[in-house]
């Protein structure tokens, strides 16, 4: 039985594992626990948290180029996630580099960590993080107009621990349709959810014009004439 805050254990599927944390945020434990080999699939977690705050460890067998998809494939996950539990009027929008977007207002975030690799090599492992923001920090929003919480966007009745339920479903659906399928299906789901496609925007230290996505998902960014191709891999960040 989970508490008011979405305490207790969360049922994870097949090839995945959870662990609760203590003490230790779970970017930092599934660093280290990705240092020690720990086998892929396990999902770290702090169970008591008002707000949801999850990592992943993975062993990817692709090139760094190609395993930094993970971080729009996370993002069209938690998308789905989000879509099969939360009022049709709530619309989740993805940050190239990241953010999450609920209704407009930045919401959470996702991010990938791998030790320093070249780019034709794959990383000895991947951490894929989510911070997830459900309760507001100030009561009116005042203090951070830009963001927002699940709970103040009509979400009231979710809670953390299902929400990483579903987000563990359909990150293992996106995961089987790009082993079987190839980015197609990926590249689609996601072209529709991006945030600020087309207008303005600074990616990657690369200030422009967003004009859309390659065919590994990479962004294409027009500034002075030129156009820029940002490589996912950018967003990888290392320990």
């Amino acid at each position: 039985m989970r508490d008011g805050m979405g305490g207790g254990a969360p049922d994870f599927p097949p090839l995945l594992t959870g662990r609760a944390v203590a003490g230790e945020a779970p970017r930092a434990a599934a660093i280290r626990a990705a240092e020690a080999g720990a086998d892929p699939g396990l999902i770290l977690y702090d169970a008591l948290a008002e707000d949801l705050h999850a990592a992943i460890v993975f062993a990817p067998d692709r090139p760094r180029e190609e395993a930094a998809v993970m971080l729009p494939l996370a993002g069209v996950a938690l998308q789905n996630a989000l879509g099969s539990v939360a009022p049709p009027e709530v619309a989740v929008h993805l940050g190239w580099d990241g953010s999450v977007h609920v209704n407009g207002g930045r919401a959470g975030r996702i991010a990938m960590i791998a030790p320093a690799s070249a780019d034709d090599a794959a990383p000895d492992w991947l951490v894929v993080t989510l911070d997830l923001h459900f309760v507001p920090r100030d009561a009116d929003g005042g203090m951070h107009p830009d963001e927002t919480t699940l709970h103040a966007e009509g979400c009231g009745n979710l809670t953390p621990m299902p929400v990483l339920e579903s987000y563990a479903r359909h990150l293992l659906h996106w995961l089987h349709d790009w082993d079987t399928d190839g980015l197609s299906g990926l590249h689609r789901e996601y072209s529709g959810l991006v945030w600020q496609l087309g207008e303005e925007v600074t990616l990657a230290g690369r200030s422009g014009h967003f004009l859309g996505l390659d065919e590994r998902l990479g962004a294409l960014v027009k500034a002075d004439g030129t156009t820029h191709l940002l490589p996912l891999s950018l967003m990888m960040e290392q320990p």
